[in-house]
């Protein structure tokens, strides 16, 4: 088992704001609390919480008043790293870090749907956490025509991310059917579930920004721990 690359640790506090934000933790023109205060409790470095704000602000989710505080401000569109990532924590929130159990290049799974121009795929297979409680498994193949070879130290707690920079493949939109399984037989002991508990399970086709469908995944969540959570429109 691999950890997969932590992001940035600005970039994981920005997300994990952002996250706070549209699950309504942080409301629209609430007052954030002191930066050193704010820092401390985060257990980062005033430099590194700058940072993070100052990319909230770039993505117009902050006002920063001179003398008065950072301000909260509600943007349903905003581009995120985890814009696709569907998962909350039941209460809301929580920030998405990854365990790489394995990678491995094989023929694609007989029953899934037609993507890609490769007879091939690397099956990528994860633990899911958010705030570092286990919540998911990932089953996920992407298009061996892109690379032939993946290991699991190539790959960040966001794979999109990887996908932008290291391969040039631009998720675009997706399309997710979200229904009942039971946990697979490769399911580890380090998951707190057995295999074949029923649990929430999200099957899932991702297109490229050319419109080619590059990746198709699957994802068993304990739906006791976790929601799926689709946020539309200007609410």
């Amino acid at each position: 088992m691999a950890v997969a690359s932590a992001l940035p640790k600005y970039i994981a506090v920005s997300e994990m704001l952002i996250r706070e934000i549209a699950a309504g933790h942080l409301q629209d023109g609430a007052r954030l609390p002191p930066e050193r205060e704010m820092a401390a409790d985060l257990g980062i470095s005033v430099g590194t919480l700058r940072k993070s704000l100052a990319h909230l602000e770039e993505n117009g989710m902050l006002s920063r008043v001179q003398g008065s505080g950072n301000y909260v401000r509600h943007r349903p569109d905003v581009k995120s790293i985890y814009s696709f990532f569907r998962l909350e924590k039941v209460k809301g929130g929580g920030l998405p870090t990854a365990k790489v159990l394995s990678v491995s290049r094989m023929a694609k799974p007989n029953d899934a749907p037609r993507f890609g121009q490769s007879e091939d795929g690397h099956r990528i297979r994860r633990l899911r956490f958010l705030d570092d409680d286990v919540m998911a498994l990932e089953e996920i193949w992407l298009d061996g025509a892109y690379r032939e070879r993946i290991s699991a130290s190539d790959l960040s707690d966001s794979l999109y991310q990887f996908y932008r920079d290291e391969l040039g493949v631009l998720i675009a939109s997706v399309e997710d059917r979200i229904g009942v399984a039971g946990l697979p037989r490769w399911t580890p002991a380090t998951f707190h579930l057995r295999a074949r508990v029923p649990v929430g399970f999200i099957e899932r086709v991702s297109w490229s920004s050319e419109g080619d469908p590059v990746e198709f995944s699957r994802t068993w969540f304990d739906n006791n721990k976790a929601r799926y959570v689709s946020r539309m429109g200007k609410g």
